[in-house]
C-alpha cells in the first residue's frame, strides 16, 4: 500500500506539472492532454482524492460523487486548454482565419452586387413608371382636347330635338348605339358639307326617316336616351367620323346608294355606318 501511495503521489505531481506547462504554453496536443486527464480521473475514481501531503485511501464513492470529483479536478485544466485551442483556431495568422476572411469578403462583395443590382432595377422601374405616367397624361390631354372640339353649342330646343331623333332612330339599341346616332348628327354639324346647327341637320330634307314619317314628334324619350345624348354632347365618340348610317332592312332600295356612293366603316346594333 505504501508503494501505491508513493506512486500516486508521484503521478499526481506529474499531472500538476503537465497542467502548469499546458497553461503556460500550448505545446501539448489536445489528444495527449485528454489521455492524461483520463488517467488522472481513473486514479481519483479508484483511489479517492489525494492531498498535497499524500494519498488518502477512502471507502468507495458513489457514482455521482465520483463524477463531481473528477469534474472539480479537471476544471482547473480544461478551461485553459480549451481557451488555448480556440485562440489557435482563430489566430489571425492561421489558415482558418484566412479562409473565414476570404469567405466574408466574398459575401460582402456579393451583397454589394445585389444591392447595386437592386438599385439599378429600382431606377429602371422608376423611369418606366414615369414614362407610363407621362404617356397616360398625354393621352388624357389629347382625349380632353378631342372631346372639347366636339362640344357644339345647342339651344334647349336643339337639345330636346337631338334626344328625340336618337330615341326614334336607336330607341331599341344599347347605349353605344344611341351615342353613335348622336355622334353622326354632331359630325354633320362640324362638317362643312352639312348645316351648322343641330336643328338644320335634323330637318335637312330626306336625311332622317323619322322626320319624314313624323315619328320624331311622337316618341317618348327615355332617361337612358337622355344620358346617352349628354355623353355625346360632352365629347364621347365612337363614330370614327361617320356621317351616315342606315338599317339595311328598313332602307329598301336606298341601301344600294349607300353601298355605291359611300365608304363602309362598321356595323353596330342593326345599323351600318358610312363616311
Amino acid at each position: 500500500m505504501a508503494m501505491i501511495r508513493s506512486f500516486l503521489r508521484s503521478f499526481l505531481l506529474f499531472v500538476r506539472q503537465l497542467a502548469g506547462k499546458a497553461s503556460g504554453r500550448m505545446r501539448l496536443s489536445s489528444g495527449f492532454m485528454a489521455v492524461v486527464l483520463a488517467a488522472a480521473a481513473a486514479v481519483i475514481f479508484f483511489y479517492g482524492p489525494a492531498s498535497e501531503e499524500g494519498v488518502a485511501l477512502a471507502a468507495p464513492m458513489e457514482p455521482q460523487a465520483r463524477l463531481e470529483t473528477v469534474k472539480e479536478k479537471a476544471e482547473g485544466i480544461l478551461p485553459v486548454t480549451e481557451a488555448k485551442i480556440q485562440f489557435g483556431l482563430f489566430n489571425t495568422n492561421s489558415k482558418s482565419q484566412e479562409l473565414a476572411g476570404t469567405l466574408l469578403a466574398k459575401e460582402v462583395q456579393s451583397d454589394k452586387r445585389r444591392r447595386s443590382w437592386s438599385h439599378a432595377q429600382l431606377e429602371v422601374l422608376q423611369q418606366q413608371i414615369a414614362r407610363e405616367k407621362a404617356e397616360e397624361e398625354a393621352k388624357r390631354l389629347e382625349e380632353e382636347k378631342r372631346r372639347a372640339a366636339r362640344r357644339i353649342p345647342v339651344t334647349e330646343e336643339e337639345y330636346q330635338l337631338l334626344q328625340r331623333i336618337v330615341q326614334a332612330e336607336a330607341g331599341g339599341c344599347d347605349d353605344k348605339g344611341k351615342i353613335l346616332v348622336a355622334n353622326v348628327v354632331i359630325n354633320r354639324v362640324l362638317d362643312d358639307e352639312f348645316p351648322d346647327t343641330v336643328r338644320e341637320v335634323v330637318y335637312q330634307r330626306s336625311q332622317f326617316q323619322p322626320v319624314s314619317t313624323g315619328v320624331i314628334h311622337s316618341v317618348k324619350v327615355t332617361p337612358e336616351t337622355k344620358a346617352c345624348v349628354d355623353r355625346a354632347l360632352a365629347g364621347e365618340d365612337y363614330s370614327g367620323g361617320a356621317l351616315y348610317f342606315m338599317n339595311r332592312r328598313g332602307s329598301g332600295g336606298r341601301a344600294s346608294w349607300f353601298d355605291s356612293q359611300l365608304t363602309f366603316l362598321f356595323s353596330h346594333g342593326g345599323h351600318e355606318f358610312f363616311k
